[in-house]
């Protein structure tokens, strides 16, 4: 089942119309972009898919895009967080789960609960799940750091609690979270400039917001990575670390988006409170594409 979540998933972005409707056929092509380049598995409505500002009807029609476009060929995790853990779990209660494989769920934000909170924040959605559940913890959007204790406390206690996001930025504690789990345990970088080492300590794979973009370059660089190539994989991760930095230099995901733009798949929208990346990082990225043309 866990086999699903190796490799390289991709946090989708949310296409934009100019009057800042969801644009669906731009996400349909995303999509059958990322399948045709070699993606493993498609994440719905997380962080780079603006989930805090769609709606609940457009979220339902955002899914329902992703799963017809999919067309049942790669695995489907879908978004199911927040901060209210009542308000999640009537969510999962309420969400028809009859063509996605997992939920990813991030650690409750703004709240700042202790560890405590967080394992029995978790414990409720991992016991509402019809289906496994990816937790997510990044503390820099969040607030609070989930403690690799906490993290592999739930991975003992619930068989439906399958992997981490972790995404933190912090190599050592990734390397906590590898020589602690559980056997198949997965431990999935959230951190598209770490994803390689991280694969190469252990790890199983990445939940990446570039790899939508670049996604030939990126599944090779991991599927390498899988197989121990560290000298071939680094020649990968270095062709595309100015981009990786690009793409997180004034948010995300306006820096996704602009690439997107310059691809000519979609325009660079997105909603407030974000706004869209500046000129200047728009010119930087065109240059820095001519490397993959």
């Amino acid at each position: 089942m866990n086999n699903k979540f190796v490799g390289t998933g991709v946090a989708l972005i949310t296409p934009f119309n100019e009057d800042l409707s969801v644009d669906h056929k731009s996400l349909e092509d995303i999509v059958a972009y990322n399948i045709e380049n070699g993606t493993d598995y498609l994440v719905i409505s997380g962080t780079t898919g603006e989930s805090v500002t769609i709606t609940a009807a457009e979220k339902a029609a955002i899914t329902k895009t992703i799963i017809k476009a999919n067309k049942q060929r790669l695995p489907l995790v879908l978004g199911i967080g927040g901060n209210n853990t009542a308000q999640v779990v009537e969510e999962i209660k309420n969400t028809d789960f009859s063509n996605i494989d997992a939920i990813l769920s991030v650690s409750p934000y703004y709240s700042k609960p202790t560890q405590e909170g967080l394992y029995q924040h978790f414990k409720a959605v991992a016991e509402a799940s019809p289906v496994p559940v990816i937790l997510y913890n990044v503390p820099g959007r969040t607030a609070k750091d989930m403690t690799p204790e906490t993290t592999l406390r739930l991975a003992n206690d619930f068989e439906n609690i399958i992997a981490v996001k972790e995404a933190g930025n912090n190599v050592h504690q990734y390397l906590q979270l590898l020589k602690n789990k559980p056997e198949d345990f997965l431990v999935i970088s959230g951190d598209d400039d770490l994803a390689l080492g991280i694969v190469l300590a252990g790890g199983a794979g990445v939940i990446s917001v570039l790899g939508q973009a670049l996604p030939k370059d990126f599944t090779t660089m991991i599927n390498l990575g899988l197989e121990g190539k560290a000298k071939e994989a680094y020649a990968l991760h270095f062709k595309l670390m100015e981009m990786t930095g690009l793409i997180f230099a004034e948010n995300n995901p306006a820096g996704i988006k602009a690439v997107f733009q310059a691809l000519n798949m979609c325009n660079a929208n997105v909603r407030l409170p974000l706004v869209e990346a500046t000129n200047s990082l728009k010119e930087k990225i065109v240059e820095a594409l001519k490397v993959f043309a």
